[in-house]
Order: structure tokens, then C-alpha cells, then sequence
């Protein structure tokens, strides 16, 4: 039995209709604010992962930043209490708490505010689709934090210019319910030798030098993280021991955890927590601050 046209037209425009729904992408998922105090971006499905339980330690645990520390949570609580606040880079020596450090002031800031402040955490690789999580977010009934941890751009990497839109807001500006924290190990974010190959191809080498590294000086508060003294590892070491109620006297592990630094090459908070749990298992005992 031959198809009718009428039948025909119908079938190619189900087929246009289907194309076109792929060009579009999934429509924006809902997404429910009240389900947790953290979420993670989902670009693919346009959807906010709530996180159940936060990877995240108290606020007094951080020791040996306290002058970044007081900035980064001034700047949050102005922010959480509907006042003007800037973007923020944290930058500097690994494993010396900044991605600890975001995620402690927030939740410190959201349970003291009594305002509903939230955390999105956007990875690397979804850099960017940062234009269509701010088009979400600006529609969102509390302010919010996005957290990128851990960045920078490789050579052929045009994606930080998604991050450069956001930050400058383009023609509409950046919504007044959001601003970006980000984690590196370096100040300027992308390579060095990068910026150095667009200044020797360029025909103004200062304007693109200029161009790269003004992604850095679009965040308004820079605050710098360094490998921390003996003294400070040791604070470190004995704020764990306290919080979570070893039963060992700071004394008797001192030589053990610089030992443990020793052999590691470094003393930072990801040591001194990587030794508390190597202390804690000896003991057999829980990393639990109610035990």
C-alpha cells in the first residue's frame, strides 16, 4: 500500500522536528535547590548534582593561612549577606588547603548567614559550558558560589575565554547572586611559554601578552598560598589530633610526623592530614569528631 503525501509530509517533518531537538541539546533539567548545600555542574544534561555529604573539613581545622582565611570569608559573608563582593583566585604551593579552604568558608558562611548560599563546583573539562550554567543560576533564589578547582589552560586551549566572558559578565553583567572561586597552583593561569609564543607570532607582542595574562586580573581578590614553616606543619598536625580526639599525647608523635614530612619532601595540610590518617589507623581509631 503506497503512502499517501499527506503521510509523507508528516514523516519528514517528525524527522525535521527529531533533528532539530538534537541540534538544541536536552532542555534544562529541574533542579532542586533545597536538596543539598553543594552541587556539581552536569553540563551534558544541564543539571545541578546535588552532593549528599561534602568532601570538607570545620573551618578551625585550617591553620597557617589566617590572613587569607579572614579575606576569603569576608568577602563570602558580604556576598552571602546580599552585599558587593569580587571573584577570587586562590593560587600557590599544592596541598596547602584552598580547594579545603573554599569549601570550609562555605559551609562556615551558609550555616552562620541564614542564607541559603550554595555551592556549584564546575570541573575542568566544563570550563566551557560556564555561559549556559550562568543562564541557570541567574534565575536562582539565593546566591551562589562557583567553584573551580585546580585551574589552568593548556597550549590550543580556547576554553578560558568562556571563563574571561563570565567573569566580565558581557553585555548583561555578572548576576549579582553569583560569584567564581577558583583553585590553582599558579598565578597566571595559563603557560608560561604559551604567552610567550603568542608574543613572538603577534604583530603587537605586548596586546597579547596582555590578552593572556589578563584572565588573572579579572578576579578582585587574589590571595597567595606557601609551603608553610616546621612550626606550622606541627599545628597542623596537633589541630587533627585535637579535633578528632586521638588518644596521644602531641609529644610522642612530633618526631614521627616530621619524619613522615621528611620522607614525602614537603610539609603543607595535605601531609600533615595524610599523616593523621596514617596515625589514626595505627591507633584504630575512626577519623571521627564525635567519637
Amino acid at each position: 500500500m503506497r503512502e499517501s503525501k499527506l503521510d509523507i509530509l508528516i514523516n519528514e517533518m517528525q524527522k525535521l522536528s527529531a533533528a532539530l531537538d538534537r541540534i538544541a541539546g536536552p532542555a534544562a533539567a529541574d533542579n532542586d535547590w533545597n536538596a543539598a548545600d553543594c552541587f556539581v555542574w552536569a553540563p551534558a544534561a544541564r543539571h545541578l548534582q546535588p552532593v549528599a555529604r561534602p568532601n570538607r573539613i570545620d573551618l578551625s581545622l585550617i591553620t597557617g593561612v589566617d590572613h587569607v582565611r579572614d579575606i576569603l570569608f569576608d568577602n563570602t559573608l558580604r556576598f552571602a549577606e546580599g552585599y558587593p563582593a569580587n571573584n577570587v583566585l586562590l593560587w600557590g604551593a599544592r596541598g596547602m588547603g584552598k580547594s579545603s579552604l573554599v569549601k570550609a568558608v562555605h559551609a562556615k558562611v551558609a550555616r552562620d548567614s541564614g542564607s541559603g548560599l550554595k555551592l556549584v563546583e564546575v570541573h575542568r573539562e566544563d570550563i566551557a559550558s560556564l555561559p549556559a550554567l550562568m543562564d541557570i543560576l541567574r534565575q536562582a533564589p539565593m546566591p551562589v558560589i562557583i567553584f573551580c578547582d585546580d585551574l589552568s589552560f593548556d597550549h590550543d586551549d580556547t576554553s578560558y575565554k568562556s571563563l574571561k566572558a563570565v567573569l566580565d559578565g558581557g553585555v548583561e553583567g555578572r548576576p549579582a547572586n553569583v560569584v567564581l572561586y577558583a583553585t590553582s597552583n599558579r598565578r597566571h593561569l595559563l603557560p608560561r611559554d604559551m604567552m610567550e609564543n603568542e608574543q613572538s607570532t603577534a604583530i603587537n607582542p605586548s596586546e597579547a601578552v596582555e590578552e593572556k595574562v589578563s584572565l588573572s586580573d579579572r578576579f578582585g581578590i587574589w590571595l597567595g598560598f606557601y609551603k608553610c614553616s616546621q612550626d606550622d606543619y606541627l599545628a597542623m598536625v596537633d589541630g587533627y589530633a585535637r579535633y578528632f580526639r586521638l588518644p596521644v599525647e602531641p609529644e610522642t608523635f612530633h618526631a614521627d610526623a616530621l619524619e613522615w614530612a621528611t620522607t614525602r619532601g614537603s610539609r603543607s595540610g595535605r601531609v600533615a592530614w595524610q599523616f593523621i590518617q596514617d596515625l589514626a589507623g595505627r591507633l584504630r581509631r575512626q577519623l571521627d569528631a564525635t567519637a
